[in-house]
C-alpha cells in the first residue's frame, strides 16, 4: 500500500496514495492505524484524493481510526472525498462519525 504520513502543527496528516480502498490494502491500513492512534495524536486527517474506491473492508478501516482517535480523546477529519467515496460514507451514515472537508486547509481550520 502507498501511503504518505506528515505531521502538520497539531494534526498528522496521512494521504493514501491508492485508488482503491480495499481488502487488498485495509490490512496494512488498519495496522498503520493502530501506530498513528495514540494518545498524543489528537487530529488524524486521512487525505482520500486519490481513492476512487472504498469497499466494505475500506470503511472498516476508517472506523478502526475512529474508535481508536475517540478513545484517545482525538477526531479523525476526512478530505477530498470523490463522489463514489462520499456517497457510500453518506449511505452507511458514517458522515455522522467524521468530520468530512473539502480540502486539507479546511480540514486544519476546523476544530
Amino acid at each position: 500500500m502507498k501511503f504518505e504520513v506528515k505531521k502538520n502543527g497539531t494534526a498528522t496528516v496521512l494521504t493514501i496514495k491508492e485508488r482503491k480502498l480495499d481488502a487488498s490494502v485495509s490490512p496494512e491500513l488498519k495496522g498503520e492505524f493502530l501506530v498513528l492512534c495514540n494518545p498524543q495524536t489528537k487530529n488524524l486527517v486521512l487525505d482520500l484524493t486519490e481513492v476512487e474506491f472504498c469497499d466494505s473492508s475500506g470503511l472498516s478501516a476508517l472506523l478502526i481510526a475512529e474508535r481508536k482517535m475517540r478513545e484517545n480523546g482525538g477526531v479523525v477529519k476526512l478530505v477530498g472525498l470523490q463522489k463514489k467515496v462520499l456517497s457510500l460514507i453518506r449511505i452507511s451514515r458514517l458522515d455522522r462519525a467524521f468530520s468530512i472537508h473539502d480540502t486539507l486547509a479546511k480540514a486544519m481550520k476546523a476544530s
